[in-house]
């Protein structure tokens, strides 16, 4: 006679997973009837004028109109001021120059900031220490450049 193919840890472990699934069964009829029975569903929460949040429905007159064509999109446009338009010359004071390298700063006489210079956008011919100077600003790689620099008369 043949042996049985199923040995008594397969029927074990069948029964197991039998009674998993009946178990699994039971616990969702259980949800089912106690959302069916309860107030079911989600508590919802509201978000009044002031952005609290609150349990009860906003009143209907407490609602604002609101102009559809007032709402702005995207950036608006800025106007121009009198403080944005400035004189792209500026006047300064050479505060150093290094005639074999080259370079050297100007301190701008409005800010008292300092830019740096290069030899090559000196149009006079030769600058000095504590000469006045009228000159641009170029954005250059490592902040503010004074461009096209002459002599101030």
């Amino acid at each position: 006679m043949a042996k049985s193919q199923q040995t008594y840890n397969k029927r074990e472990k069948e029964k197991k997973r039998l009674k998993k699934r009946e178990e699994k069964l039971k616990k969702k009829e259980a949800r089912k009837a106690e959302a069916k029975e309860g107030d079911g569903g989600i508590p919802f929460a509201y978000v009044d004028k002031f952005g609290n949040l609150t349990d009860t429905p906003p009143e209907k007159t407490e609602e604002e109109e609101i102009d559809a064509s007032e709402i702005v999109l995207g950036i608006p446009k800025k106007e121009e001021t009198d403080e944005d338009k400035f004189d792209p010359i500026r006047n300064g004071k050479v505060s150093f120059f290094d005639h074999s390298k080259g370079f050297g700063f100007i301190i701008d006489s409005e800010n008292n900031e300092k830019y740096f210079c290069h030899i090559s956008q000196v149009q006079s011919a030769e600058m000095n220490e504590n000469e006045k100077v009228t000159f641009e600003l170029e954005k250059g790689q490592r902040g503010m450049n004074a461009v096209r620099v002459n002599k101030a008369e």
